[in-house]
C-alpha cells in the first residue's frame, strides 16, 4: 500500500441545495462531512466530487489519480452518465476501491458491478438500529466494539438482492424486528468493494464517530495493495522448451 491514499468522496449533492432540514444538518454536503473526518485522517489526501460538475467531477484525471472512491446517491441514480460509470467500472477492474453508501445500492456502477437488481425492503420511522461486528478480525472492523448503535435511523431489510459476499462484516438488526446484511465486501478483479449501509440523509448519522470510523476503516481496506500488475494474452514461454 502507498504511504498515502488517495481519497475522492463523491456525493450527488441533491438532498442538500433542495431541503432546508439537510441543509443544516450537512451545511458542507454529506461528501464534506465525510471528507472532513477522513482529511484528519493520517495518509490520506481528500478531494471532493459531485453529481453537477462537468463529467460529475469523476474526469480521467481524477479516477487515474484516485485510489479509492466513496459513493453516496439518492434521488438522481438515473441521472448520472453511462460513460462515468464504464470509467469508473473500468478503474474498479483494474484496483481502485470503491466504497458504496447506504442508498448507493442503486446506484448505476454498484447495480453494474453485482450483477443483481440491488433491492431491498425499506421503512423510514427513526427507529433504532444495532451493527452487529460479525468478523472482529477484519481490518474494516478496528478500534470497534461488538456493535454500533444507531438511535434513529431508516431501516433496510433482507432480502438484499447481492451476490454473496466474499466477507460480511456487520449485520444490523432493526427495532422493528428485521436484519440486514449491512457490512459487505467484495473483489472484482483487481479492486476491492465495500458497502456499507448507514446514512439516510435526513439524520445525522455521517457525524456519528462510530460510521465514520468504519467508513476511514474501509478506505485503509479498500486501498490498491501495490501488488504485480497481471498480464494477458499470447505469451513467451519463459523456459526453454
Amino acid at each position: 500500500m502507498k504511504d498515502t491514499i488517495r481519497v475522492t468522496v463523491w456525493n450527488e449533492y441533491r438532498h442538500e441545495k433542495t431541503n432546508e432540514k439537510i441543509a443544516k444538518l450537512y451545511p458542507d454536503g454529506i461528501h464534506g462531512a465525510i471528507a472532513n473526518y477522513l482529511k484528519a485522517q493520517p495518509g490520506m489526501e481528500v478531494r471532493t466530487a459531485t453529481l453537477d460538475e462537468p463529467e460529475h467531477g469523476l474526469t480521467d484525471e481524477v479516477l487515474n489519480n484516485t485510489d479509492v472512491l466513496t459513493w453516496w446517491g439518492h434521488m438522481a441514480h438515473g441521472e448520472v452518465s453511462d460513460a462515468v460509470v464504464d470509467k469508473v467500472h473500468a478503474r474498479v477492474l483494474s484496483g481502485m476501491g470503491l466504497i458504496v453508501l447506504h442508498s448507493a445500492h442503486f446506484s448505476k456502477i454498484f447495480r453494474k458491478l453485482m450483477g443483481t437488481t440491488c433491492n431491498l425492503k425499506w421503512r423510514e420511522i427513526g427507529e433504532k438500529e444495532r451493527l452487529w461486528v460479525v468478523e472482529p478480525g477484519h481490518p474494516i472492523a478496528a478500534g470497534l466494539g461488538e456493535y454500533i448503535e444507531i438511535e434513529h435511523t431508516e431501516m433496510y431489510g433482507e432480502r438484499f438482492d447481492i451476490p454473496q459476499p466474499d466477507t460480511l462484516v456487520f449485520i444490523s438488526w432493526f427495532a422493528g424486528g428485521e436484519v440486514f446484511r449491512s457490512g459487505c465486501c467484495f473483489h472484482r478483479g483487481a479492486g476491492k468493494i465495500f458497502y456499507f449501509r448507514p446514512g439516510h440523509e435526513t439524520l445525522p448519522i455521517y457525524h456519528h464517530e462510530g460510521v465514520l470510523r468504519v467508513i476511514a476503516n474501509a478506505v485503509r481496506w479498500a486501498a490498491p495493495a501495490g501488488g504485480p500488475k497481471p498480464t494477458f494474452g499470447n505469451v513467451k514461454p519463459l523456459e526453454k522448451v
